[in-house]
């Protein structure tokens, strides 16, 4: 079910947001849209399930004034209260060694249970199901290298067509599907996740990954669970959003009239919060860890 959206200046009330597979710190990753829409909900729980940096590609020479927007507004949103819970992915596993830490309503771990309202739902970036990853890290990689490259040539040929007046096209996207709709059938990534959530009593199972937003219920020998998949911030840009009167929903940015590309409302958008990411490293830092309450030693 995807989420119905009426066009409104205020700002949603969600109890629950999934997002997943940003990759702030490559090219391909849309930072923009995405702190658009943290800006237009207003969740009580924001679980960011992986993928969130990425630390596989992560280069001092590209890091845009952008990313560090969606960073700073994810410390402001703990800072005021909301509970923000990091579930580690492959491309950020080595925050894994930092699994159990809590900074005020902040905290890192690799997997969550919430009990909500319609049913105990399963949390966790879903990697460990991938065969890729489990046998050849090393291709993994290699390919995330490969798809940054491509999102690259991708954006240059739009650009010649933008200016031949011709449609664009989405070369990254057909590419990452094929590859990930194969990887999902080679260990039946679904079917896999949804049978464990199962096994374990779970109503709901919440995954990422895949890059593949979905919502659908799979039958198992223990009964049906509902498999859910935030997909990502790279082609798809949709996210999972959960309220005690609709349950788990899908949001699609592409289908929110809130969200159609205005400069006014982009020149808005630049307030001082944003302001504030584009300034020195140094004072960056002293910035976010006086909003966690800490102390640089």
């Amino acid at each position: 079910m995807t989420v119905p959206i009426m066009a409104s200046k205020k700002r949603r009330r969600v109890e629950v947001v999934v997002v997943s597979d940003v990759h702030l710190g490559t090219y391909g990753c849309h930072a923009v849209e995405l702190l658009r829409y943290l800006k237009k909900v207003k969740p009580k729980v924001l679980v960011l399930n992986g993928d969130i940096v990425d630390i596989w590609q992560f280069s001092k020479s590209y890091w845009p004034s952008t990313h560090m927007r969606v960073v700073r507004h994810l410390a402001g949103l703990a800072a005021k209260g909301t509970r923000i819970h990091y579930l580690t992915g492959n491309h950020d596993e080595l925050l894994r060694k930092f699994a159990g830490t809590l900074l005020g309503a902040f905290s890192i771990d690799n997997k969550l249970v919430l009990d909500l309202p319609h049913g105990k739902t399963w949390l966790f970036h879903g990697d460990v199901f991938d065969v890729t990853m489990q046998h050849s890290r090393w291709l993994a990689k290699l390919g995330a290298k490969g798809y940054d490259l491509l999102i690259l040539i991708n954006r240059m040929v739009n650009w010649g067509l933008h200016r031949l007046g011709r449609p664009r096209v989405a070369l990254s996207k057909v590419v990452k599907d094929r590859v990930k709709s194969a990887v999902s059938l080679v260990s039946d990534f679904e079917k896999t996740a949804a049978t464990i959530a199962a096994d374990q009593g779970y109503s709901y199972v919440a995954c990422g990954h895949i890059h593949c937003p979905e919502i659908r219920t799979v039958s198992t020998t223990k009964g049906e669970v509902v498999y859910l998949n935030s997909g990502d911030w790279v082609e798809n840009l949709t996210a999972l959003e959960y309220t005690a009167k609709t349950g788990w929903q899908l949001y699609r940015y592409a289908d929110d009239p809130n969200m159609l590309p205005n400069t006014e409302q982009d020149q808005e958008e630049v307030d001082e919060e944003d302001s504030a990411a584009d300034m020195p490293v140094a004072t960056l830092l002293d910035g976010l860890l006086a909003e966690f309450q800490l102390r640089r030693s």
